[in-house]
């Protein structure tokens, strides 16, 4: 339990009046949470691993994400705490340091995305405004700008936070649907269609493990959790939220990598693998397409750096409420929780220092170690639930696999991110470990 008499701060945000999210409202705490920046940023990448079989990489990731989001509904139903994940952790394996080291991986695991969210946007911008005609000095410029100006608007107004990510959540989906719309109407004149056929697809095993290195892309549903308390008609609607939201996303998903590997050439795609959706957009709009894409990148980008940070010091302050981080990180700082000048910090040394396909492979593979555990916390707990076996097992044990296959591919090809992400769990669980002896001293 917290210590009653470590310093309390006032939540970041006000927590609506139970009963007050609609199924809408729940649908779109999902989808605005996944489509981030994170298709933006990964695209290029996964098309990079995966060629023609790109759509079939974000098929698998998908399924996983789908199978996540199961034991998420069932914990979210049973256990509503707009703590989340890190109250699903307590309730299935009790405070200690097993529980506060992972939940102390999903706090580092947004800095992670934040980084993403960054390196995309720092990728995006010179193609609108090049201001030293040096690509890469312009990226740091952009991607360490974008994380400042973020920082200013969470700690000038939560209200306005709020604002800027309703309105990009309306505008990157009209876009993304337009592109997807104009593009599959395209293909039927294009002359890179035939790049989807099987003959141009990597071997099942990279094709698997491209799903995972951009499974980041999934990342963002669970943020209905935290709003669970919140939702109206919650055993009914909760569910639904969640399968509504992660099948919309992954149709989306795999209609975009349909449309990209159809319009471009690979070559193309690996010039303009940081910003390839921009440039996919070219053959259907010509330049304006281009832009009108690169402007919604970075507005989409601008706002989930924004809500992403806004989420990271909620986490770490229900972490540090619960005991699993110092009572330290309960202290205001300019009216706002101490973990969002942290998470800032972080964030930019980490875009400035870690490549792209690095921070890809570093978030999916701590999301990919939470979600396996949330799925054994569903397994532990369905007892208590009236849940059944298969499904929780079978998104556990394919979390794990895509774990391993996404590490054994990274360990040859790609190896730090894969060593970045060990240092980060190791960092979680001897951290814990250390804290738990010097809080909680055995007598």
């Amino acid at each position: 339990m917290s210590n009653p008499s470590s310093p309390k701060i006032t939540k970041s945000i006000k927590s609506p009046v139970k009963g007050q999210v609609s199924l809408l409202g729940a649908i779109s705490i999902g989808v605005g949470g996944m489509v981030g920046g994170g298709i933006f940023a990964v695209l290029g990448l996964a098309v990079t691993l995966a060629k023609g079989g790109t759509p079939i990489a974000f098929l698998m990731a998908g399924i996983i994400a789908l199978l996540t989001a199961r034991s998420y509904s069932v914990m979210s139903q049973n256990y509503p705490d707009r703590g989340g994940t890190v109250r699903f952790l307590n309730v299935a394996f009790g405070r200690g340091v097993f529980s506060g080291a992972i939940a102390n991986l999903l706090w580092l695991s947004y800095i992670v995305m934040l980084s993403l969210y960054a390196s995309a946007f720092g990728s995006y911008a010179p193609n609108l405004w090049n201001i030293t005609g040096n690509t890469n000095i312009d990226f740091h410029i952009y991607a360490t700008a974008v994380v400042v100006i973020a920082t200013v608007v969470n700690y000038y107004s939560v209200k306005v936070v709020s604002r800027i990510e309703s309105l990009a959540v309306m505008i990157k989906l009209f876009v993304l649907i337009g592109f997807v719309i104009l593009g599959v109407y395209g293909l039927f004149s294009s002359a890179h269609l035939g790049q989807l056929s099987i003959d141009h697809w990597e071997s099942p095993v990279h094709l698997f493990a491209g799903g995972m290195i951009i499974f980041v892309a999934y990342e963002g549903f669970e943020l209905i959790a935290n709003a669970a308390p919140d939702i109206v008609d919650p055993k009914r609607n909760i569910p639904r939220a969640y399968y509504i939201c992660v099948s919309f996303v992954l149709a989306l998903y795999v209609v975009i990598a349909i449309v990209t590997v159809g319009s471009l050439s690979f070559d193309e795609i690996g010039k303009a693998k940081d910003y390839v959706l921009a440039e996919a957009a070219r053959p259907l709009l010509g330049q304006a397409g281009f832009t009108i894409m690169t402007i919604a990148a970075l507005l989409s980008t601008f706002s989930a750096i924004n809500a992403s940070l806004l989420g990271g010091s909620r986490v770490s302050y229900e972490i540090a409420e619960d005991d699993e981080l110092p009572h330290h990180f309960l202290y205001q700082l300019w009216k706002q929780p101490i973990g969002l000048f942290i998470t800032a910090i972080a964030t930019a040394v980490m875009v400035n220092t870690v490549k792209l396909e690095s921070i890809s492979t570093t978030g999916s593979v701590g999301f990919l170690l939470i979600f396996a555990i949330v799925n054994a916390s569903s397994l532990r707990t369905r007892k208590q639930t009236h849940t059944g076996l298969i499904l929780p097992l079978l998104g556990s044990v394919l979390c794990s696999i895509a774990l391993i296959v996404l590490c054994n591919q990274q360990l040859h090809a790609a190896p730090f991110g894969l060593v970045i992400a060990l240092i980060i769990i190791i960092f979680c669980f001897v951290g814990e470990y250390i804290y738990k002896r010097k809080s909680h001293p055995v007598k």
